[in-house]
């Protein structure tokens, strides 16, 4: 919102507020097709910002209070904020497993992330406990490290795919990985010595697939390529060893010396002697250097609900309606810590990613904007269907629409095919017409199908040969 409103009221003063001293920037943005975009994220000085924009400042604090009927917000360093209209986008904070464990690790942000690597560096095991974004990226990434997945769910990934896709990716983590085409060119930015700040940003970010930053850490949430120029590699000779643990969570967590004391000690076969052991809900104990938690996020919204009377979602988001706007005068949220309170179009959903926190964030700049010129303006297209492309296990992934049937039941049918080690593609109908598509692999069928779904044609007619491979199907649907 900040650069959209500087660039639209160039005499109008625009303040970014963020804890974070450096601030996310959407780079090599591609529109893929009407509705799927692709881009990177990088860190950069928030300098840049402010020599675009002479309008735009940007303040490094986090905030300690809101006074939504006062308009005003107080940082934690005693500055007061007077606003006309103010935009949330503090983002999501993570579940972690357990606060205050050294021997817990959430990846959140550039600085947890360099310092996994750093832990990583000198491990011989590491438990994964998680099944969103992360989590497929790290166990994947992770090499010289033996690498013990706890899934609470029957397969891996449910978040964005069905079983069927999961068995399609599975033997990916039992091969060697392909070598990088290209190192990742783009500027990193490192911040010297202790975080300046403590607290949270209202600028802080959305998410790459579903894993924010906390409170007590400055740093916004990794971008879709956090992993790329950072050496993913343990102390082992080996290059991938992945064990998965299925339907199991994280029951008790162990110091070494409290795992001697404890039964498990003469129950569990691990002979090795580890700084923390995980005991699982399936019964399984095991030892490792270190837990990282990719559990997940919960939405940001700490120091902007005292004293004040906001709508919050089931999950605990900030309601907003289809003009991004809260409960409370004047208030937008965008991102990862809102949650979106309008009627949805039958063919979207809101999941906590980097491409919807960019695209909430784009349409609230336009709705301040609007609101202030008291102007009116309609529900973005971007939220007409939902659109994700990413990438896991080194394979393009493609979502579509209700790609896992969601709120669908029983009225719908599946079309698969599946060429192993080369591509997966599975279609959702209901009625005839496409809702869903996932597609995995460089299969070329998005634009096709996001105008199938899009136009909501009645395929009846040709059954299973939508995905015949011997018929070019985009041939049919010109």
């Amino acid at each position: 919102p900040p650069t959209k409103l500087a660039s639209q009221f160039p005499s109008a003063e625009v303040a970014l507020l963020t804890a974070a001293p450096l601030i996310k920037a959407v780079c090599n943005f591609k529109q893929i097709s009407k509705t799927l975009e692709e881009f990177d994220v990088e860190e950069r000085p928030s300098s840049v910002l402010e020599e675009k924009y002479p309008n735009l400042r940007v303040i490094q604090s986090a905030v300690k209070r809101l006074h939504a009927q006062q308009h005003t917000l107080q940082t934690v360093d005693g500055l007061e904020i007077h606003y006309e209209k103010l935009c949330i986008c503090s983002g999501g904070r993570p579940k972690l497993l357990a606060q205050d464990n050294p021997y817990v690790l959430g990846i959140r942000d550039t600085d947890s992330a360099q310092e996994f690597q750093k832990r990583l560096s000198k491990a011989k095991r590491i438990v994964v406990v998680g099944n969103g974004g992360i989590a497929l990226e790290l166990v994947y990434e992770v090499e010289g490290c033996e690498v013990i997945w706890a899934v609470k769910d029957k397969a891996i990934g449910n978040t964005f795919f069905d079983a069927g896709a999961a068995q399609f990716l599975i033997p990916s983590l039992d091969k060697d990985k392909p070598e990088r085409a290209a190192t990742c060119k783009r500027a990193r930015y490192t911040i010297e010595g202790p975080a300046a700040t403590q607290g949270l940003a209202v600028g802080a970010g959305g998410d790459r697939q579903g894993q924010s930053r906390g409170l007590e850490e400055p740093g916004s949430a990794l971008g879709p390529d956090w992993h790329e120029g950072i050496s993913l590699r343990g102390a082992e000779e080996v290059s991938h060893r992945v064990s998965v643990e299925y339907q199991s969570e994280v029951k008790q967590i162990y110091t070494h010396q409290d795992f001697l004391l404890s039964p498990l000690a003469s129950q569990t076969a691990d002979t090795g002697s580890w700084p923390v052991y995980a005991q699982l809900t399936n019964g399984k104990t095991f030892g490792c250097d270190f837990i990282v938690s990719a559990t997940g996020v919960v939405p940001n919204t700490e120091p902007f609900l005292h004293g004040n009377n906001f709508a919050l979602a089931e999950d605990s988001g900030l309601k907003v309606d289809d003009h991004m706007m809260t409960s409370e005068p004047d208030i937008y949220a965008a991102g990862d810590v809102c949650t979106a309170g309008w009627e949805p179009s039958h063919l979207w959903q809101q999941m906590r990613l980097w491409t919807q926190a960019r695209q909430m964030g784009w349409y609230a700049g336009r709705c301040m904007a609007a609101g202030v010129l008291s102007e009116t303006i309609e529900l973005d297209f971007c939220f007409e269907l939902f659109s994700h492309i990413t990438k896991f296990f080194n394979y393009k992934v493609v979502l579509l629409g209700k790609f896992n049937g969601q709120g669908l039941g029983l009225n719908q049918e599946l079309l698969v095919r599946c060429t192993k080690g080369h591509e997966y593609v599975k279609v959702v109908l209901s009625g005839g017409r496409m809702l869903g598509a996932v597609l995995i692999g460089e299969t070329d069928l998005e634009e096709t199908f996001e105008n199938l779904i899009l136009n909501q044609m009645d395929l009846t007619s040709y059954g299973e040969e939508l995905l015949n491979p011997n018929i070019d199907i985009e041939d049919y649907f010109d």
